[in-house]
This record gives structure tokens, sequence and C-alpha cells, in this order.
């Protein structure tokens, strides 16, 4: 029998409405929520780990990269076989990717949480975890070497493309780059496409003030501005559509990057990338031409968290480049349909080298 390690940090899952408070407040450990899933013990021999009852708006990355160093502590273990980490789906978007990107064994990651809390109707928390626990303990899934993925409401979604897509619907959390790698259906796991490359840094810490700023109409140049003077480490620019923006937006980026500040450009859009394509002041190509990378389909959020890894590791300019770019083409159909359940990382090291 597989052996999988649960990790808990609270969320909606551990939620219950408390009359005093007036809504939903965390009370469920792990032993409370694991009982609610009486089944885990037919597939999988199940050790938890509590991290508190912490909602997910509320994490710090300091907290995230604690999470994640016990995490892989556990799955250095030869008898783990995967893990669970069950939080809110607040920021599991960006959490997901965190402990993907710090990720680098074969091992599977499974982020999981639920969207309606325990005692409301509905309350999607076992399934969830039943599922997530089913995925962390599959030989199939291990062999395919996903790194950290979403499940929730039955599919399972890569940790760099995941994305919450509504504020409260079941089947929030989707791909929407390259789809679902798989799903779980009546308690059985199955993947329909491979992984593929995916990125990685060794990091023990992040940059804390990295800020993302999205483009709007009229948005000038004050926030970057203003965060500059205050002590920015970063920028992730959420331009619109394939990266454009004001004009003056882009002048108080070019401040900060003659200071030697890193700007990060990315699309708003929540699928698709910035590109260079429009040369009009502050189009993509003019950011680009000004220093700003791309982080290929990254979202704000999630190009947020590499940055910040990226430069809590010490990357340099070429080694952040690296990291934020695309593993591979998104329209490539090897890279799509990658033929290899088992296929190598690309990632960037804390000292720079690409692997």
């Amino acid at each position: 029998m597989s052996r999988v390690v649960v990790a808990f940090t609270g969320g909606t899952i551990s939620m219950r409405h408390d009359e005093s408070a007036g809504g939903n407040v965390p009370v469920l450990a792990g032993a409370d929520l694991l009982r609610t899933v009486p089944e885990l013990g037919d597939f999988a021999d199940v050790t938890a780990i509590d991290h508190g009852l912490t909602p997910a708006s509320h994490f710090q990355l300091p907290t995230l990269i604690a999470i994640s160093r016990s995490v892989e502590e556990a799955l250095a273990a030869p008898d783990i076989d995967g893990a669970v980490i069950v939080q809110g789906t607040d920021a599991l978007e960006e959490t997901a990717f965190l402990f993907d990107l710090l990720h680098n064994g074969p091992k599977p990651i499974v982020v999981t949480g639920a969207m309606r809390s325990a005692g409301q109707p509905g309350y999607d928390g076992p399934r969830n975890l039943s599922d997530a626990v089913r995925v962390a303990a599959s030989a199939e899934v291990a062999a395919a070497d996903v790194g950290a993925v979403v499940v929730l409401g039955g599919t399972i979604e890569a940790g760099d493309d995941a994305t919450k897509t509504h504020a409260s619907a079941f089947d929030t959390f989707q791909s929407l780059n390259r789809g679902s790698l798989g799903r779980i259906h009546d308690g059985k796991v199955s993947l329909d496409q491979a992984r593929g490359l995916r990125r990685h840094v060794v990091a023990e810490r992040a940059a804390e003030r990295v800020f993302l700023v999205v483009a709007t109409v009229a948005t000038d140049g004050t926030p970057i501005s203003a965060l500059h003077s205050a002590g920015a480490d970063g920028f992730v620019v959420a331009a619109t559509g394939a990266g454009n923006t004001d004009p003056s937006l882009l002048h108080a980026a070019e401040a900060a990057i003659a200071d030697g500040l890193p700007i990060v450009l990315v699309t708003r859009c929540p699928a698709g990338a910035a590109v260079t394509g429009y040369a009009f002041p502050g189009g993509g190509a003019t950011w680009h031409r000004a220093g700003a990378l791309l982080a290929g389909h990254l979202t704000g959020p999630k190009a947020r968290i590499a940055l910040a890894l990226g430069l809590g590791a010490g990357l340099d300019r070429a080694g952040l480049e690296r990291l934020l770019a695309d593993p591979a083409p998104i329209h490539d159909p090897d890279w799509f349909w990658a033929g290899s359940r088992s296929a190598p990382r690309i990632g960037v090291l804390g000292d720079g080298e690409t692997r």
C-alpha cells in the first residue's frame, strides 16, 4: 500500500460557520479532516502533519517556504510515495506554483482544498481530500514526474498553469493554456497528457517586496514610482492584451530598471503571453528594449512567485530570464503532448546553473 504524507494548513476545508463571528472560521485540524474520509485507509497509509489553521489570504512567503521544506523532508524518506498539501483556495494557484518551483524530485505533490466549508450543503472537502490522496498514491502519476499539481473538482492541473477562474464554483481551477493533465473518476486516476518540462529553482528564501502592478485604462507610472521609492525588490507588470501599457507606466519602470530592479512583463489576460509584437510607445517591444523580462505563459501572480524566489536564490538577470521563460514553446506538440511520462525538468539552480 502506498504511503502518503498530508500537510494540513487550514483554509475553507477546515472551516465551520461561527454565529458569534458572523461567518466561517477555521476549526478542523488534520485529524478532524481525516475522519471525514474514513475510506483513505483502503488505498493509502496516511501520515498527517499539522501546520496550523491559516487562511490562504494570510500566507507569507517564509511560511510557504517552511511548509515546502517540511514536505520535501517527508518525501525524502524512501517509504513515502507522495504528498498532499491541504490549504485555502484563495491563493492556491500561487502556492502550488511555489511548491512546484521548489520541488525537484519525481514524487508528486498534490495541493487541494475546498470551495465549501464543513456544514455547508455540497461540502466538497472530503471528496477533494480523497482524490488528492489517490493522485499522490498513484504509481502512474509518480512515473509521470508531474511535480506539484492542483486537484479539486475531479481534475488534475499542472502547478504552473492552474488558475482560479471563479470565486466560488466547484470547477474553479482550470489550466487555461494547456488543459488538464488528467482526472479522477469513480476513484480511478487517469492522466490524459504528460506534464513535460517544468521550472525549478533552489531557494532558501524569497524576496518579499516584489510587487504586481496591473495596467488598466489610464494607469500611469504612479504605482511603480511610489513602490520604487519605498524600497521595492522588483516588479511584475500585468499589461493589457499582448503586453501593452500607457507609456508613462513604462517610463516609471525604466527608472526602476536603471536602479537595477528587475521588471517582468506579463499579460493581464487569464491565458496567453506578453510578446514583442507592438512597437508604439508602451508596446511590448518597447518594454523589452527597455530591459523588461518576459515570463512566457505565467500569470501575474505566478510570475511574482518566480521572481521572488529567483531573487531569493541570488540569480542574475540571465538566470531570472531562464527561470521565467516557458520551458518549451507552448504550441510545441512535443511539449504539449510530451511523449515521455518522465520528461526531464528544466530549471535554474541557486548558482545560476541551468538543468
